[in-house]
């Protein structure tokens, strides 16, 4: 593998192989995507420190997900938990449609929780996140696997986890523990060598 001389992209030399993969301490691609029930991502200040220094971004892979209803619940119930860790905003993203959005914010009962929808595919790959292709009846025909990215009060990448499969998601309350360590210490994104 080599290093591309765009920034966090990689080159696998046999298969050429394209990937990106966000550096922490640098400015992450743009979203500008709508959210369910009005608004847009522009208007969240994310990455600005506002309410807290951290913005915490959710990628999930959609309705058809048991994974990611029993993940986003849980922070949409623990959203004053959340907040205390030093994190101002939640925001969760999917390439779901805007009906399918508003049918799973409905039915997970997400009242509390920032949910955009329709992100493309090459914001997709921008971000660095897998995407899949649809295996079974109910799946989009294409969909992200899950990640989460949060960012700093200087509109920086702090941390990212990006998976390829449903499971192995890091527990809720080990990003938050990490997140108040973070905040107590004033501790540096890791990861920039």
């Amino acid at each position: 593998m080599s290093q591309s001389p765009h920034r966090g992209e990689w080159v696998h030399a046999r298969g050429g192989c394209r990937g990106v993969m966000l550096k922490p301490r640098t400015s992450p691609p743009a979203l500008s995507l709508p959210l369910t029930g009005g608004g847009r991502t522009d208007d969240l200040a994310l990455g600005t420190g506002a309410d807290g220094r951290f913005s915490l971004l959710v990628f999930f892979r959609g309705l058809h997900c048991p994974v990611c209803r029993a993940q986003l619940s849980e922070i949409n119930r623990r959203l004053d938990e959340v907040t205390t860790a030093g994190v101002g905003r939640v925001l969760a993203v999917s390439m779901e449609t805007a009906e399918r959005s508003e049918q799973l914010v409905e039915r997970w009962h997400l009242d509390k929780l920032s949910v955009a929808h329709d992100m493309s595919e090459d914001t997709a790959r921008a971000w660095g996140l897998y995407l899949s292709t649809a295996i079974k009846e109910g799946e989009p025909a294409l969909f992200t696997e899950p990640g989460m990215v949060v960012l700093d009060a200087d509109d920086t990448v702090f941390w990212t986890s990006v998976a390829s499969m449903p499971f192995g998601r890091p527990p809720l309350d080990d990003v938050l523990a990490g997140l108040r360590f973070a905040q107590q210490e004033s501790y540096p994104a890791r990861g920039t060598a």
